[in-house]
């Protein structure tokens, strides 16, 4: 029976990858790279136990609809406006690598058609490979996170004059420039439709749900607005990917946005999991063997061309020079839809021949890389400084790091992001008048302040000219107020080796950052969830009548011990704890 084939499958495939992933994870390798061997091992080009990958794919395709939607509730209509400046980032990097692509291939005698249609494919970059090792790293609130986030967004929003255009390059469509401005005025009246709709119903069927007090309606209502949202996008001629996350964005609006991601998370790592595995199953090592030159050749030139593209654009349109270099080592992979878009072009002759098995393994082993990258990509941004030379040649929306406040600055405090947290601290030190300098990444935030009367200039902090433009050596603190994981142990490291005695705060969202960020140099790491937690307990303290100082003896403590308490228990702390609520209560 063909369901008990399908089951079958489904187990072998998940027990393999436990099996493969395991060991990757004690290697210290990325589960992504696991799955995509497990695919590569068990595919119709490997052992061949799982032959039909087609099955497979559907489920594949939930799992990144399932990662969209995700990656749409953590986000907001507000942070997706803000991304409006990335949009002149992504149409550059789409179109210098269309024209890069499609002059390549003309050179190596390929037709016009089929030069433009390569270009189309290495244009795409993996939204669900990406955002999983961004979302992984925690850096999807990062400049280069925002901006990888921002120029994915583009790229799945060019998948549809591409799907347009493509039958126009194969032969079969003559209406050309009409059919295309068509097509993407249909999908942009489409997007409204969709929001405006969503926006008013979807709100008020999560009130009547809420009300009935039951988790099972919960959780089937948001995939059905999940699926449904999707599913109204692809008939519009969008694509799933896009849809879901348009569904993220209405439901990120509500207060139900985080149980929201509590019951989609089980079922988007599942399936998600069987994209990649499906993704693997294309590897043909056949062709590589056969080709090995050719796909190498093709492999190097796609990665380090869409790394090229991708700099420039981002250079071009005013980012700084390590967000255009690690959002270019994020993006240097071929994407799943282009996977889609190759299909088409096998079937209208684009691909002729062994191309399109030819294109399948480049595409694969490109994927394969990217975890690699990623994880190198510090190291390769810090080597690529030597090359910032070259932005002497390009315009520049950002104030130059030369300009600092015209006094000198001495016993000073510099302020590292300009977010939520460098506000509230610049407003402090205005108010009891201590000096201090900002830095930030964010051009137009930059511009806007300076013309409020804030002292800030644009600059990486990871710099080390930047940071003594700042003055970091008269300096008496620097706190690092951004979101950057990478960033921030960077400037850490620095600015210890440029001022020995400078006091450094560093603040950090992750537990695991906390002792890497004092050993390389930080005096003091403020992780955020364990603030939260002292100001809780405290809180609770209060109410059972503890004395304002013992708490607070109690919060510094902790500080002091470095948070022991929370990640792994504090003996002693109890002990005292208890000893001053029994001395309270009989002093009552």
């Amino acid at each position: 029976m063909a369901e008990l084939d399908f089951l079958r499958d489904l187990v072998v495939l998940f027990g393999a990858s436990i099996v493969v992933v395991y060991g990757f994870n004690r290697l210290r390798l990325p589960a992504v790279v696991g799955f995509l061997v497990a695919g590569a091992l068990l595919g119709p080009y490997g052992l061949d136990v799982v032959d039909d990958v087609a099955r497979v794919e559907v489920f594949a395709e939930v799992g990144v609809v399932l990662l969209l939607f995700t990656i749409g509730v953590e986000f907001s209509l507000g942070q997706l406006r803000s991304l409006r400046t990335v949009a002149g980032a992504g149409l550059l990097q789409i179109g210098s690598a269309i024209v890069l692509s499609a002059l390549a291939a003309i050179a190596f005698g390929l037709p016009l058609n089929q030069g433009v249609f390569w270009g189309f494919l290495a244009a795409m970059s993996s939204t669900a490979v990406v955002l999983k090792m961004v979302t992984e790293r925690g850096e999807t609130n990062s400049p280069h996170g925002r901006l990888i986030i921002g120029i994915l967004i583009v790229q799945d929003l060019a998948v549809v004059p591409m799907m347009v255009v493509t039958p126009v390059l194969g032969g079969l469509g003559e209406a050309g420039l009409l059919t295309v401005v068509w097509s993407v005025a249909k999908a942009i009246l489409a997007v409204l439709l969709i929001l405006v709709a969503a926006w008013y119903l979807v709100p008020r069927l999560l009130v009547e749900v809420v009300r009935s007090r039951s988790r099972e309606l919960f959780v089937i209502t948001i995939i059905l607005v999940c699926l449904g949202i999707a599913w109204l996008s692809s008939l519009a001629g969008l694509s799933l990917a896009l849809g879901a996350f348009i569904a993220g964005l209405i439901i990120s609006e509500s207060e139900y946005s985080h149980q929201a991601m509590a019951e989609i998370l089980p079922f988007r790592d599942s399936f998600n999991s069987l994209f990649f595995i499906s993704i693997g199953m294309l590897l043909d090592l056949r062709v590589l063997l056969a080709h090995p030159v050719l796909v190498m050749g093709l492999v190097v030139a796609l990665v380090s061309g869409k790394m090229v593209t991708t700099v420039g654009a981002a250079v071009v349109t005013g980012y700084s020079w390590r967000a255009a270099v690690l959002t270019s080592i994020a993006l240097a992979q071929i994407g799943e839809f282009s996977f889609i878009l190759a299909k088409v072009g096998r079937s209208l002759g684009l691909l002729p021949g062994e191309s399109f098995q030819v294109f399948l393994t480049v595409s694969v082993l490109t994927l394969l890389l990217t975890p690699f990258l990623l994880q190198a990509s510090p190291r390769l941004a810090r080597r690529a400084e030597a090359l910032q030379r070259l932005r002497r040649w390009l315009p520049e929306r950002q104030t130059d790091p030369h300009e600092i406040p015209s006094r000198h600055l001495r016993d000073h405090t510099i302020v590292a992001g300009y977010g939520v947290n460098g506000r509230n601290l610049v407003q402090v030190l205005r108010e009891i008048e201590i000096p201090f300098v900002v830095v930030d990444v964010d051009g137009e935030t930059v511009r806007q302040e300076q013309k409020k009367g804030i002292p800030i200039v644009f600059g990486d902090i990871t710099h080390p000219q930047v940071l003594r433009r700042l003055g970091i050596q008269d300096a008496r603190a620097l706190v690092l107020a951004i979101s950057d994981p990478i960033a921030t142990r960077r400037a850490v490291t620095v600015a210890r080796q440029l001022s020995p005695a400078i006091h450094i705060i560093a603040r950090t969202r992750y537990l695991r950052e906390i002792e890497d960020l004092r050993a390389t140099g930080a005096d003091q790491v403020v992780p955020e969830e364990f603030e939260t937690s002292i100001e809780i307990f405290s809180l609770v303290l209060q109410h059972y009548r503890m004395p304002a100082r013992v708490i607070a003896e109690k919060a510094e403590r902790i500080r002091q011990e470095g948070y022991a308490l929370f990640r792994k228990g504090q003996p002693g702390l109890k002990e005292i704890v208890a000893k001053e609520v029994d001395d309270l209560y009989v002093d009552d």
